[in-house]
């Protein structure tokens, strides 16, 4: 059973096209990601989505509910946490908890069991304002408040953005342990490594999707031979590296560089390639592809 159905949606700002013809099916109790850079189109799609925005053409379903006939009834059974922290800043951490419960005709103390995992980290913070609590501690309240009214949906935009490692890690144990209670989630994401994170996702740039699979067989596809390159001289390896003649891609990853080449190749015939230019120290091995990897590739299809 698919909980978000998406059929055609576009949408256009002025002469900024957002999104081009989007199709997606999300299915229930499912982790799916959206990922993508900035300006690739997420926000515009999760508030869509959220009954928040009318898409130009096309059509999308939330719970079966339509989201421009229906939204009264998909905003009752929708959480949706948005990308910039939204809480009323000079309320307390109990007090924004309250007023959204209140929203939804419940009480902290109704639904409790379903934030308590998260809540009661931040619980012995509860009189401090919103507004002087850390990043971390804003995200798991923003969680709670859009969990407190026990939500059949989450929508997650660039929840973990600016966020230290250690939140961003626990925030995502958190979110399995939401799925372990049937909940479906759509979440968006810069960060190439929470996409592996996810049951499945879409990549998304420019408005248009790229690919949609589960991480583990998007990355198995890769359809290019690809070697992880290192030499003396990184800058130059990359320059050299794009006027190598069976280059197809080649771009930074981490201390070495990811080159995918457009027919198979051996490692002696790049190193070669490169003695000549004069690099020292080169390393030259096959690669596992990443999603980032997989990212690159559908880009310059």
């Amino acid at each position: 059973m698919n909980d978000i159905q998406i059929t055609g949606i576009s949408k256009s700002f002025g002469e900024v096209q957002a999104l081009q013809d989007i199709h997606l099916e999300v299915n229930s109790g499912e982790l799916f990601g959206l990922i993508g850079p900035d300006g690739a189109g997420k926000t515009t799609l999760f508030r869509i989505l959220a009954t928040l925005l009318l898409a130009d053409s096309g059509s999308a379903t939330v719970a079966g509910w339509d989201v421009v006939k229906d939204l009264r009834q998909i905003r009752r059974h929708l959480g949706y946490m948005p990308g910039r922290f939204s809480l009323y800043q000079d309320l307390t951490v109990e007090e924004n908890l309250r007023f959204f419960a209140t929203i939804f005709g419940t009480s902290i103390e109704e639904n409790y069991d379903l934030v308590k995992d998260i809540y009661q980290q931040i619980e012995p913070f509860r009189k401090r304002r919103a507004g002087q609590l850390s990043g971390g501690m804003k995200q798991k309240l923003a969680l709670s408040c859009a969990l407190i009214h026990a939500p059949r949906i989450l929508f997650l935009d660039e929840p973990t953005t600016g966020v230290d490692a250690v939140s961003r890690q626990e925030f995502w144990e958190m979110l399995k342990r939401l799925k372990a209670k049937n909940i479906t989630i759509l979440v968006s994401t810069p960060y190439m490594d929470e996409a592996q994170l996810c049951d499945r996702i879409a990549l998304i740039q420019q408005g248009r999707i790229l690919s949609v699979a589960p991480p583990d067989e998007l990355t198995a596809g890769f359809p290019h031979p690809l070697f992880e390159v290192g030499s003396d001289n990184r800058y130059q390896l990359l320059q050299d590296l794009r006027q190598y003649p069976a280059t197809r891609t080649v771009f930074p990853f981490g201390e070495f560089l990811h080159l995918s080449t457009k027919q198979a190749v051996e490692p002696s015939e790049i190193a070669a390639f490169l003695q000549e230019r004069n690099h020292k120290s080169i390393v030259i091995r096959p690669a596992a592809a990443s999603i980032e990897d997989c990212f690159m590739d559908r880009m310059i299809l």
